[in-house]
């Protein structure tokens, strides 16, 4: 069978030091590390990714799976020579990061809030109002940035991923959610998710890894973390207390430092 040539992923750097990988969630782009980034880079040499049919990353043919981006992002690893570096996942990207924890391509690696560990009713649950979600921000996309420039409307749009989404950036939530509107591959890879298996684990990881999960996920329920302990015995739990699907949001300078103490 003829291997697919890599993929020339879009990607940013900064700082100086160990290389840092960070793998934004569905819908996303390099922009979605924006409240952790620069601190970041005060210690290591980050690298952020835009992945297949996301940001200015175009889709492969498969992109819209996630054997499909877990194969793009697996073969450019190999391409870049980065096989083995430091990895940070958020959501579906903290699935991937996993993924790539259970080939053996990653070093210390960070999940914050993964996919991929739902069972039952709750493949219904994401599904059905991610796949709301989407419809409406795709539907209110004129008025995006009057809706977000007010606490009442980020409460109203942000709410299943965020804690306290009255208390979030505005220009950075209406950057996320034209991103959102934008990925074609959006509804196609909600489908994959929720009818694919469970993310498979690993009994024993070379390099630390820690998964961290917002007390207040209303996407990937907290209830799913013990799977994904399960999947991953090794790995240390780090529970975001006043946080909701995404810890770089709710609690950036906690992440920031759960990242450097998990990679250093």
């Amino acid at each position: 069978m003829r291997r697919c040539l890599p993929m020339n992923l879009h990607h940013t750097r900064s700082g100086s030091g160990k290389p840092l990988l960070l793998v934004h969630g569905l819908g996303g782009s390099i922009r979605s590390w924006d409240t952790i980034a620069d601190a970041l880079a005060q210690h290591r040499e980050v690298i952020i990714i835009d992945l297949p049919g996301h940001g200015q990353t175009p889709a492969a043919a498969d992109s819209g799976t996630f054997d499909g981006l877990a194969r793009s992002l697996d073969q450019w690893l190999e391409a870049e020579n980065l096989a083995g570096v430091d990895m940070v996942g958020s959501s579906l990207g903290a699935r991937l990061v996993l993924e790539m924890v259970r080939r053996g391509r990653a070093g210390a690696t960070v999940a914050l809030d993964p996919g991929g560990f739902w069972q039952g009713w709750e493949r219904t649950f994401f599904k059905t109002t991610i796949s709301a979600s989407i419809a409406l921000v795709r539907a209110l996309k004129p008025t995006l940035p009057a809706l977000t420039g007010n606490a009442a409307g980020r409460t109203a749009l942000m709410l299943q991923l965020s804690a306290k989404p009255w208390a979030l950036d505005p220009a950075m939530i209406l950057q996320e959610l034209r991103s959102f509107a934008h990925t074609d591959t959006f509804i196609p890879l909600v489908n994959d998710l929720a009818k694919g298996p469970m993310q498979r684990g690993v009994a024993n990881t070379a390099s630390p890894l820690v998964i961290g999960w917002g007390r207040k996920d209303r996407l990937c329920l907290p209830r799913q973390a013990k799977r994904a302990m399960a999947a991953f015995p090794d790995a240390t739990m780090h529970w975001f207390e006043e946080s909701g699907h995404f810890p770089m949001w709710d609690r950036p300078s906690e992440t920031v430092r759960v990242i450097l103490d998990a990679t250093d």
